[in-house]
């Protein structure tokens, strides 16, 4: 797993690089410490995570992740702050980033880089207990108007309540494959990225 780290402080970085490189099969390619840099690390080494910093000079890590999501829809972006603030947690959801966690949990940065480079989307729970009170929109949609049948409203709820594609199909007696590959036409027809995106899109119109 190729990582390419970003921060402000240059300790942080070392720190982070000497933590990621134990781990057998992660090796940082890449080292900045503004959202520019991290641009142009991410274009010229393709690195398979970029785990960055939010607040930082000349450009910050948001302006840099929305920028690259732009040119590449499938990058990994995973944020590490010491700011839970709400602004940025909404900002990172809705641009699509794959996960946002807080600096002080050390612990828990190797786990999370393999979970995001599996494909999944990680926010530390002090962060998944504020979305929806975030993004819960005040009116209501029709999802029917975006072609969402019943049975696909019922996988986006699940998927909103945070349950697996095995736990859908269980709650919804469907086989996983089904769950699957209605998930892929869910977001196709709502133009959406991936589960988190989609729990979000859940959230701030029901």
């Amino acid at each position: 797993m190729k990582v390419v780290v970003v921060d402000d402080d240059n300790l942080v970085c070392l720190a982070l690089k000497t933590i990621l490189e134990a781990e057998e099969n992660i090796s940082v390619v890449g080292i900045g410490h503004n959202g520019k840099e991290a641009i142009e690390l991410y274009n010229s080494l393709n690195p398979d995570i970029l785990l960055m910093d939010i607040r930082m000079e000349l450009m910050s890590g948001i302006d840099a992740g929305e920028a690259i999501l732009n040119k590449d829809k499938n990058a990994k972006i995973l944020f590490l702050t010491t700011f839970s603030d709400d602004e940025y947690i909404v900002k990172a959801l809705r641009m699509g980033a794959k996960g946002y966690i807080i600096k002080q949990n050390f612990e828990c940065i190797v786990p999370a880089l393999k979970a995001v480079f599996m494909g999944q989307s990680v926010f530390g729970d002090d962060i998944v207990s504020k979305i929806p009170s975030l993004i819960n929109g005040s009116e209501t949609t029709d999802f029917s108007k975006y072609g969402i049948t019943e049975k696909e409203l019922e996988i986006i709820t699940a998927v909103a309540e945070g349950l697996s594609n095995r736990e859908i199909a269980n709650k919804l007696y469907l086989s996983e494959g089904t769950v699957r590959n209605s998930l892929s036409t869910i977001l196709s027809k709502l133009d959406l990225r991936d589960r988190t995106q989609l729990a979000i899109f859940y959230y701030k119109n029901k």
